[in-house]
Order: structure tokens, then sequence, then C-alpha cells
């Protein structure tokens, strides 16, 4: 699935800070990724974390991840990170995430990656604020 109609991408450097002793990105380093280019679609769309947090109260947690390393990543490559909305639930959102250097056009990881809209007071679940959810695209 690539919602390409609404493929959000996020550009990213690779560090010296990301590599491992043999100058490969380490694994858990892509999640960061992921995650940044999650918060820049959220941003892109008008929002901005520690505002729905001060206004609303809520996070947004990871819930769940599921991801495939498929090629490394090395120092100074220049990547692009895609977002792609799978599943816009009421609690929820769900996207497929993507890591491709353009260089060679290599899918270097892949991820499923579910948050939830959760209460920062008590960490449950909480609907997503309607102001958010009406400019959220809606998934085909």
């Amino acid at each position: 699935m690539n919602n390409s109609s609404h493929r959000f991408i996020w550009p990213v450097r690779v560090y010296y800070e990301d590599t491992d002793s043999g100058g490969l990105v380490y694994y858990a380093n892509y999640l960061k990724f992921m995650e940044r280019a999650r918060t820049e679609w959220l941003r892109s769309i008008g929002f901005e974390q520690d505002r729905l947090l001060r206004q609303d109260g809520i996070i947004f947690a990871v819930r769940q991840v599921e991801v495939g390393y498929h090629q490394p990543a090395r120092f100074n490559d220049e990547l692009e990170i895609s977002s792609s909305l799978l599943q816009k639930g009421r609690a929820s959102l769900t996207f497929h995430q993507e890591v491709v250097r353009p260089a060679d056009a290599q899918l270097l990881c892949k991820g499923k990656i579910k948050i939830a809209c959760v209460g920062m007071k008590n960490m449950r679940p909480l609907p997503i604020p309607k102001k958010l959810l009406l400019e959220i695209p809606d998934v085909d």
C-alpha cells in the first residue's frame, strides 16, 4: 500500500552519531527517522505536538511497530522518509513508512507504525481532537 496522493516525504542526512562501529546506521535509528517524519507530517497539516499537549492534554504514543530492514544506510547518505496513512481510527493512526536512498533508489527499511492518542495525565486512550481529525486526510 502506498497512498501516494497523501504521501509525505521528509529528507534526512545520516550523521556520524547515527552509525554503529561498522559505519552503518544503527537499526534503532531508523525508528527515530520515522518518528521525525511523522512529527513533520503533523506539522505540515498545522499541528505542533507541544501545543496539542498544552491545549488538549494529549500526546501520541507508539502502540505497535512492524519493521523490515532491507539494505543498510551509511554515514553521509541522504535519505527520504515517507509517511502514508494506512488507517485513521477514533483514537489511533496507522502509518506505512519507508526509508529510501534516492541516489540509487534503494528501499532500505519499511515499517507499519500505529500511534495512539492518549491523555497525558492518565496515559489512557482518548479520541483524536476533532480539529485535528478534520485536517487528517481520509484513507482511500
